[in-house]
């Protein structure tokens, strides 16, 4: 059914486009000759081919391909005939030799050349093993991938903060008390060596290591102790000494510079009974403060009395009669001066007169008395 479609259009058509169809004049095998129903036309040229006759055995140019477009383009292929022409060097010689030594001498230079400051160490690694650990200043190693240089600041010190941010973190002391616990812990590195290939992770590790010193000290204290600032010394301290004996332990190449408590407080849950405990104890310690200080008075007037007798007595061994009679008299002196008294000669006494209780009876003109007397005077 195909081929009846097609020679229909063919019929419709006339003739082929590219020369007479079957049949039209033509040979068996469909040659393109000239038609004799034409009137002596020429047939139409394939487009696609140069001026010429297409036919085979011709004089005509020959159809041309994309790979002759192409093959035959002046200056635009390679030797062979596939790639760009580089351009050459002067004498007719070619840039890739000099190009290959000038990126392999980048690639020595950027490889071998490294420069480490005065803070710095490096690790160098031959095909992934320890060789050995550089100094400060211009080194020089094989190049990469041979051998690989890492790079560290030994000397500055890292600070890290235990809990972050604002976190909290209960430890439990001694007097079974809970408190709030922050911290901070100030280290270096000591051993670049073990720094690098001893521990898988440092940083974490020099972390962990603090909070077990932390939690094992403050166990060992009471509350007052972790929370005065004497008692924080002594923790801290205790705490550094801790922590660089399991570091050096674990031989992680680490020292530990200090330990500083940035924060100790009771637990938020309970901080407001606890600050009636802490306003209970400071009153108990003023009260205290207040009958030490009456105590050391008394004993101080003790103390006072206790010399003067000791003079009085010196005097009183020097000259025993005279020292009685004026202590006698001195103590009358006092006893008599503070009560009412009624002095009698003796011989002729006469009858007792109660003069004391006559003077108390005896009452002074009172204030309004006195003011009310010139203006009775003045009616007169």
């Amino acid at each position: 059914m195909g081929g009846s479609v097609k020679d229909a259009i063919l019929a419709m058509a006339g003739k082929s486009p590219w020369g007479s169809s079957p049949g039209q004049g033509g040979g068996p095998e469909g040659d393109d000759t000239r038609g004799e129903a034409g009137g002596g036309g020429e047939k139409p040229r394939n487009p696609w081919l140069p001026g010429g006759s297409d036919e085979p055995g011709t004089t005509g140019r020959k159809a041309a391909n994309i790979e002759d477009l192409f093959r035959n383009r002046p200056g635009k292929r390679g030797p062979g005939g596939n790639f760009p022409r580089l351009p050459q060097a002067p004498g007719g010689r070619s840039w890739l030799p000099l190009i290959g030594v000038g990126v392999a001498s980048l690639w020595l230079l950027l490889g071998s050349v490294h420069q480490i400051g005065p803070k710095e160490e490096g690790i160098v690694t031959t095909f992934g093993q320890y060789s050995r650990t550089m100094g400060p200043g211009l080194k020089l190693t094989a190049p990469w991938p041979i051998q690989k240089v890492e790079i560290e600041d030994v000397t500055s010190i890292r600070t890290d903060t235990i809990p972050e941010g604002e976190a909290e973190k209960l430890m439990l002391t001694g007097d079974q008390n809970l408190v709030d616990l922050s911290y901070i812990v100030r280290w270096n590195i000591k051993d670049l060596k073990l720094h690098t290939f001893q521990l898988a992770n440092p940083d974490e590790t020099v972390q962990q290591v603090a909070e077990a010193a932390m939690r094992a000290t403050i166990a060992e204290v009471t509350l007052d102790q972790a929370l005065s600032g004497a008692g924080r010394a002594q923790v801290e301290q205790s705490v550094r000494t801790r922590m660089q004996a399991l570091l050096d332990a674990y031989r992680s190449g680490v020292a530990v510079q200090g330990v500083e408590i940035k924060k100790a407080d009771p637990p938020t849950a309970v901080v407001d009974a606890f600050r009636e405990v802490l306003a209970a104890q400071q009153d108990a310690q003023s009260d205290i403060n207040r009958a030490r200080a009456w105590a050391e008075q008394v004993t101080a007037r003790a103390e006072g009395e206790a010399e003067a007798f000791d003079k009085v007595y010196a005097q009183y061994r020097l000259a025993p009669e005279v020292t009685r009679r004026r202590m006698y008299y001195e103590t009358m002196e006092r006893v008599l001066s503070q009560t009412d008294k009624t002095i009698v000669e003796t011989g002729g006494v006469v009858p007792y007169l109660p003069l004391p209780e006559v003077r108390k009876s005896t009452k002074p003109p009172s204030a309004s008395a006195s003011a009310s007397s010139p203006t009775s005077q003045g009616g007169r």
